[in-house]
């Protein structure tokens, strides 16, 4: 969840602290005190579009941290692994992001510098914003089949894993083949590069590790007179007249006559006596290191030059010789395919029909199984619209085969086209007045029945979703009386599995907060501030009070907030 938010210089927040809990937290306020700026805030630290305007007037940078406490089997640790970011043992993650004057964005994770994609990554696993705006992308067909297979089963996630694994090398087949068959001009541009590169790699007669060899021989020749003086020394100081071998030898032949009288005294003599013999022969090497060593300038000219041409080479095929000679082997056998086009082309063609047929088996396993679970899930969202007073809505989930090409893979004699998903279109079809025909869910719904239907759907898919935060800001618009408590139920209900944040004008929502927090906006030597405060239970009834009338406290509103705040609290106690 997210446990601490801090923002410094954006928008009229100068600075401001705000520390979170578990559960419902409302934010609420009077118009223009900043709780949409607060939502601003969290989507810019989630990866947002940022802008110059955001940051305070005379500021050099706005910026904005967010503190988050995940659990060990949460999803975000994949893409710690991924990108890199160490995570601590008590699964803390710091999301930080800064905009400056002139526009620019410094984003860090864990105290990593990152870029927009990667925070943007992990903002989307710890964070799920829902707004006006975004209601409607979740209402957009093309993320259906994502939402679905959000609600399916553990066997849909087993399918589509052995699915994807028959479409990648299927997909990439096909790509081969386009890029073989399509253009002759470019294939015969690329044959001609291709034969130039690996005329020029054989001419160069590689060696394997070649450059490493020849690197230590140009090092040890650059080194010469070090090396001679260094075995000079080390030779004349252990062979000749009272030199390191004579005085061993001394040693040893004074040890050996101590044996027979001390068994300790035998086994040293036998161990300097070894000793010995293992040094005279080291003197033995270093006297034919030394005769053989000899230095040889053009030896040396040969080496630089072969070097040169290796790293002319490494700049265009390897790092080092080892990579050079793998990708002569790899354009050696493109050069062999693009010059047996035809019969490759024939291959590749039995190839791709074998897979395709393979991916349309498995991509039928997903639409079946998704056959099975959209029936669940339209009975499950069914519930949760009579919960919303649109107990006469009708919610269904169309299935449809994507057609496809003549060229595509075949299913019951029709082709199809294939994508990462199988080959279903997913459409959430709804009608809320009885006789008119489904239709698509964004042209049916009004404002109202808009924000009831997102939460008809958040409320079942937010237990399959993971994230650790919701945040909703004035999804709640446009409905009053009986349908704001039941929409406030329905909040509260996600809260029970994510921390849900809310921005609410509905006093029927404040209520149910397991936290109420006031946003308010102040003047102060002609410069507007914003500030934050958790409001204690007395606060609450007052807080209440003004959201209903909008004006002064008076006894019946109080008592209306009083009495809100006892059915908040008897809804909690019954779930």
């Amino acid at each position: 969840m997210l446990t601490e938010l801090s923002i410094r210089d954006f928008a009229i927040i100068d600075h401001i602290s705000i520390t979170f809990k578990e559960g419902l937290t409302v934010l609420t306020g009077e118009t223009g005190a900043g709780k949409s700026i607060i939502i601003d805030a969290i989507q810019l630290l989630s990866g947002g579009r940022g802008s110059v305007e955001f940051v305070r007037h005379g500021a050099k940078k706005a910026e904005i941290e967010g503190l988050f406490t995940v659990e060990p089997n949460h999803p975000i640790h994949s893409k710690t692994e991924q990108f890199g970011v160490d995570i601590s043992e008590d699964g803390m993650v710091v999301l930080n992001r800064a905009i400056t004057h002139q526009g620019k964005s410094i984003c860090r994770v864990n105290g990593k510098l990152v870029t927009l994609g990667i925070l943007k990554e992990f903002g989307r696993a710890l964070i799920d914003i829902h707004s006006q705006h975004e209601t409607q992308s979740l209402m957009d067909p093309e993320r259906h089949i994502e939402l679905l297979d959000l609600f399916a089963s553990s066997e849909l996630q087993s399918s589509m894993k052995e699915y994807r694994q028959v479409y990648e090398k299927y997909r990439t087949l096909v790509n081969r083949y386009k890029e073989l068959s399509e253009n002759e001009q470019e294939m015969a541009q690329r044959l001609d590069l291709l034969e130039f590169q690996l005329r020029e790699l054989q001419e160069a007669e590689l060696q394997p590790k070649e450059d490493e060899e020849l690197s230590e021989e140009r090092t040890k020749l650059n080194n010469y007179e070090k090396i001679y003086q260094g075995i000079h020394d080390a030779y004349y100081s252990l062979y000749g007249e009272q030199k390191g071998l004579d005085w061993l030898s001394h040693a040893m032949t004074s040890l050996e006559s101590t044996g027979d009288f001390d068994d300790s005294l035998a086994k040293m003599s036998e161990e300097l006596s070894n000793s010995y013999y293992l040094i005279e022969e080291l003197t033995f090497q270093l006297s034919s290191q030394m005769e053989n060593l000899e230095f040889d300038p053009e030896r040396l000219n040969q080496i630089e030059s072969r070097l040169n041409e290796l790293n002319r080479l490494k700049k265009k095929y390897g790092a080092d010789v080892e990579e050079m000679l793998e990708y002569a082997s790899r354009i050696e056998e493109e050069i062999d395919e693009i010059k047996n086009k035809d019969s490759r082309l024939a291959n590749m063609e039995g190839q791709i029909d074998e897979l395709g047929q393979d991916a349309v088996l498995e991509a039928k396993d997903l639409h079946d199984i998704r056959k099975r679970d959209s029936e669940l899930l339209a009975g499950y969202i069914h519930d949760e619209l009579k919960d919303l007073y649109l107990e006469k809505a009708a919610f269904d989930v169309d299935i449809s085969i994507k057609e496809g090409k003549q060229s595509d893979p075949v299913l019951d004699g029709k082709p199809v086209r294939l994508h990462s998903n199988g080959f279903d279109h997913v459409k959430f079809l709804i009608t809320t007045n009885p006789g008119e025909p489904l239709r698509e869910i964004h042209k049916v719904a009004s404002g109202g029945e808009m924000s009831r239907i997102m939460l008809a759907l958040k409320r079942i898919f937010s237990r399959h979703q993971g994230v650790t935060s919701v945040i909703f800001d004035e999804v709640d618009t446009g409905v009053s009386g009986r349908v704001a408590q039941a929409i406030a139920e329905k909040i509260y209900g996600i809260s029970e599995g994510s921390q849900v944040l809310c921005i609410s004008h509905l006093p029927q929502v404040a209520a149910m907060a397991d936290t109420h927090v006031r946003i308010e906006k102040r003047v102060d030597n002609d410069r507007t501030y914003t500030g934050v405060s958790e409001l204690s239970h007395q606060e609450k009834a007052d807080e209440l009070s003004r959201m209903i009338t909008g004006a002064e406290l008076t006894e019946t509103t109080l008592e209306h907030a009083r009495e809100l705040l006892e059915m908040a609290h008897k809804h909690k106690l019954n779930k």
